[in-house]
């Protein structure tokens, strides 16, 4: 038998937290003493757990550790460092870095999420709500390898360089995405539903970016390839089934596409598909 803990804020930050030690498999073996006397960091300070939440822990019938932020969450950073299993719901917004790292597990939020989200992930399952800042699924700052496996579901739009030095996994955004989009891809999948903005596929390498709505402009890099009746793209999307995502509702509907080769001032053997 495992147990949910959940974690109420007791007042709104005013410094940005780190919760990354609050993940599943590190409270799983924890008692409720132990957790509460926990450190975290906040601002330039350490604080308890005790400190910053209100928080419970309840024993059920799941198959895995579970963990429940509430409150005013646009300021807990690090949400799910490095885990690779259990899950975390947070009811609310949560802050930058969230699924940093990640390996396994999923992480739900009913609302927006800052910078960063899925940076360097490697496995597992992130679904946002809401909408989500810049670099999801990308690297930070000086290294050049981002997302390499998993996938990110994003309700709502996202910010500008999605997928930046993207390696592998799936990124579907339901709302539209900033400029960028898919910079630096060495490889894996970006679908778009709505309108993204200029430089999509910026010194793209390998990948595919399927976008149901055309850009205003492309890079004069990308090569126009004519319009075809791709074969993978009705699987692509049917294997969407299995998420909670409309993606997979266009499997027998898209027909043909419009497609670009590029990004030729790199390697050039990415490509954005645009349905017609």
């Amino acid at each position: 038998m495992m147990a949910t803990h959940s974690f109420r804020l007791k007042t709104t930050l005013q410094q940005r937290l780190d919760v990354s030690p609050l993940t599943p498999e590190a409270l799983a073996d924890k008692g409720g003493a132990e957790i509460g006397a926990m450190e975290l960091h906040y601002g330039n300070r350490k604080l308890p757990v005790d400190h910053l939440f209100d928080w419970r822990h309840d024993a059920d019938d799941s198959d895995g550790a579970r963990v429940c932020f509430e409150g005013d969450g646009g300021k807990l950073d690090y949400l799910g460092l490095g885990m690779s299993s259990g899950s975390i719901l947070v009811r609310g917004n949560a802050g930058a870095y969230l699924g940093h790292r990640m390996k396994g597990g999923n992480i739900m939020v009913e609302g927006d999420v800052g910078v960063f989200c899925a940076a360097e992930m490697r496995g597992g399952e992130i679904q946002i709500r809401g909408n989500a800042g810049d670099f999801v699924g990308g690297s930070l700052p000086g290294n050049k390898k981002g997302m390499a496996g998993g996938v990110v579901i994003i309700k709502g739009s996202a910010g500008a360089r999605i997928g930046d030095h993207m390696r592998r996994g799936v990124i579907l955004i339901e709302g539209g995405a900033g400029s960028y989009l898919g910079s630096r891809m060495t490889a894996g999948t970006i679908a778009v539903k709505g309108a993204v903005g200029p430089y999509v596929g910026y010194g793209m390498k390998r990948g595919t970016l399927l976008l149901f709505t055309a850009p205003q402009s492309l890079l004069p890099t990308f090569n126009d390839c004519g319009s075809h009746t791709l074969g993978f793209v009705p699987l692509l999307l049917k294997s969407f089934e299995s998420l909670e995502t409309t993606f997979s509702d266009f499997a027998g509907k898209v027909g043909r596409v419009r497609r670009y080769a590029g990004d030729l001032a790199a390697l050039g053997k990415g490509e954005i598909l645009v349905v017609l």
